[in-house]
């Protein structure tokens, strides 16, 4: 799995700053702009977090570049909709060498030479097919959830910080959760404050997995 950020909103901590302010000021822009200080920035966005009014955080956003998740993966991810996603496409793009995800429960039962050699059937009847002269929209169909893809997605700061409340739990299913954390470290990187305290819902100190809980909470902080 590669997980790059690609783009995101410039000084994206001014620019929540300057919209929160501009709900309870009475100033035009120019001279809001003025007033909002650095040193105002951090403050205030971390008490818009505590406060939970999140709607500021809406306008800024975040680019990734994302290679080798499965496709099981990517339907997990394109269900958060408040999104924009690119992905290769399987009707387009002809395989001439299939890359797969093989999950880590089946490496631990010994069992990859037979999903390996699953896989190079599959990629033997997909060649098949195209050599026959089906068109890969159709030839697509014996590819399976574990073929490797790749998507561009580009999220605003809150959906971020939904995704990351739902799918950095250890609920969540592995390699979907795996993405998520690499997603969360990128934007951290990159804008620390606004990503503080971002994690699954045990950050806060409530699961929301009630009674299939895991029972190890989320350490303040998350990734490095």
């Amino acid at each position: 799995m590669r997980v790059e950020l690609l783009e995101h909103t410039p000084d994206p901590e001014h620019l929540v700053a300057l919209a929160a302010k501009l709900c309870y000021s009475g100033v035009d822009i120019d001279e809001l702009l003025q007033k909002v200080t650095n040193e105002q920035t951090t403050a205030f966005i971390h008490k818009l977090l505590k406060m939970g009014h999140l709607s500021p955080f809406e306008h800024i956003s975040f680019t990734f570049g994302i290679e080798g998740i499965s496709r099981a993966a990517s339907h997990q991810l394109v269900r958060h909709r408040v999104a924009s996603y690119s992905q290769q496409s399987q009707r387009y793009v002809t395989y001439q060498n299939l890359e797969y995800v093989v999950p880590p429960s089946i490496s631990s039962a010994g069992l990859s030479s037979r999903f390996s050699g699953a896989m190079e059937y599959l990629q033997g009847i997909y060649h098949e097919l195209i050599v026959s002269g089906i068109p890969p929209e159709d030839a697509r169909f014996v590819l399976p959830n574990a073929c490797a893809t790749k998507i561009i997605v580009t999220m605003n700061a809150r959906e971020l910080m939904h995704f990351f409340r739902v799918r950095c739990c250890n609920r969540a299913q592995w390699e979907i959760r795996a993405l998520a954390i690499e997603m969360l470290r990128c934007v951290k990187a990159v804008t620390s404050d606004i990503f503080a305290d971002s994690g699954p819902a045990c950050v806060d100190g409530k699961c929301s997995e009630g009674e299939m809980s895991c029972g190890k909470p989320w350490k303040r902080g998350g990734v490095d």
